[in-house]
């Protein structure tokens, strides 16, 4: 990312809950503490099957009486019919405003020439009465302006940023090992604790109750998380989803994501395994990516 640009993610929706129950409501059936979410803080959540495996990631942001949910696009109606279906008798409404709002994004450096701002995971603060998040999984994802599509131009001339594509954005994303394209095709694939959401600060253990908290608590208190999602770079050949990934017919893990930035399930404790060595991918050669995160 480069601090004198600013990048239009046309790929992301945006979802609107709000309510006397609202607070209740999602703290109930999300893998964070809605309780973390401010004014000043936002945070990275899922939602989960009730086995605890992954359906959908997004970024929630306080705003007025309600919060903002920051979901792939791809995804946005779907979220918004499954959240309809936890609603129940529960006195909320959920809009969908993809149509209205857009999310822009800046680099960290660029964040942190704002008055009054904290480096801080998730740290929020208003711009001309619209939020911007440092992002809550990865401090070096910069920025996430949320902002009216009417006022989006003109904020970004005052900001005296150039709007940009996003793949710049997508590349960064990817090289920090953090998927936010195609998650689709993750759902009912994986735990939600082995998309790493603990190390992108999206789970929050000491909270009570949600959807999928069982099985999540048990893999992570019992030490059995054995799997990760980690990022793949293809050296040589081509990958497609559910290929095998292995050394010396020793199955590590199999594809989950083969377009452009690839993702893979990876056995990362099996004592064949290491990020230096190349592995065989269908017809392809690969070698899985350590991000900083993964200690």
């Amino acid at each position: 990312m480069y601090n004198e640009y600013i990048y239009i993610l046309e790929d992301r929706g945006i979802l609107y809950v709000h309510g006397e129950n609202v607070v209740e409501y999602l703290q109930n059936i999300i893998t964070n503490d809605i309780n973390k979410v401010t004014d000043s803080m936002s945070c990275f959540a899922s939602l989960l099957t009730p086995q605890g495996k992954y359906l959908f990631d997004f970024i929630i942001v306080k705003h007025k009486k309600g919060y903002l949910i920051d979901c792939e696009k791809k995804q946005i109606d779907q979220l918004y019919k499954q959240l309809q279906i936890y609603k129940l008798r529960s006195k909320v409404e959920i809009l969908n405003l993809s149509n209205e709002f857009v999310i822009a994004a800046i680099s960290k450096k660029k964040f942190l020439t704002f008055e009054n701002v904290q480096e801080i995971n998730g740290f929020t603060m208003k711009y001309r009465e619209d939020p911007i998040v440092l992002d809550p999984r990865e401090k070096d994802l910069g920025g996430r302006l949320i902002i009216n599509l009417e006022k989006l131009y003109l904020s970004v001339k005052k900001l005296e940023l150039k709007p940009a594509e996003s793949k710049d954005y997508y590349d960064l994303s990817f090289r920090l090992g953090i998927l936010q394209l195609n998650t689709g095709k993750l759902q009912n694939k994986l735990f939600g604790i082995e998309c790493n959401f603990e190390e992108l600060n999206g789970i929050d253990f000491k909270k009570g109750c949600y959807v999928g908290q069982e099985n999540t608590a048990r893999i992570k208190l019992k030490n059995k998380l054995s799997k990760k999602l980690l990022p793949i770079e293809v050296l040589d050949g081509v990958i497609k989803i559910d290929d095998q990934i292995s050394i010396n017919k020793i199955n590590l893990g199999k594809v989950l994501i083969s377009e452009k930035y690839p993702f893979g399930l990876i056995k990362f404790k099996d004592e064949n395994f290491d990020f230096g060595k190349k592995l065989d991918c269908g017809s392809g050669l690969i070698k899985v990516t350590k991000p900083e995160w993964l200690k």
